[in-house]
């Protein structure tokens, strides 16, 4: 079970505040993961843009986007469980976001999810 005390679990909630902050302001300093989400985003953001258009990047609650941004980020270039992804993305939207926050990343997460999956399928008929 996870607790708060989890470094797996820690170490995404330094994530999470770090692109937060760096939607703010240029930070120095970052952790390697958050370099690499930020040399991904425009592909991560697309992701996001697809499945949720009514809801323009630029326009999105900061923390959210944050709190997608690392989830879609390891949902697609990492091998961690994509319903581990997704609840842990919740728990930080919840921690972190609003009260609409944790409904809505679940939403996104689950349609890049199932994207993702009707894709992989799609492929391996093909």
């Amino acid at each position: 079970m996870k607790t708060a005390k989890d470094p797996r679990h820690i170490k995404r909630r330094k994530i999470v505040k770090a692109l937060f902050a760096q939607s703010f302001t240029k930070q120095s300093n970052l952790p390697s993961t958050v370099k690499r989400i930020l040399a991904s985003s425009e592909k991560i953001d697309e992701k996001i843009r697809q499945v949720a258009p009514a809801w323009p990047i630029e326009k999105l609650n900061k923390i959210d986007l944050a709190v997608l941004r690392q989830a879609v980020f390891e949902l697609e270039y990492t091998k961690t469980p994509p319903k581990v992804v997704i609840d842990e993305a919740v728990e930080l939207a919840k921690e972190f976001g609003g009260e609409s926050s944790a409904p809505f990343v679940n939403g996104v997460l689950g349609s890049i999810l199932k994207a993702k999956e009707e894709n992989n399928d799609k492929t391996k008929k093909d």
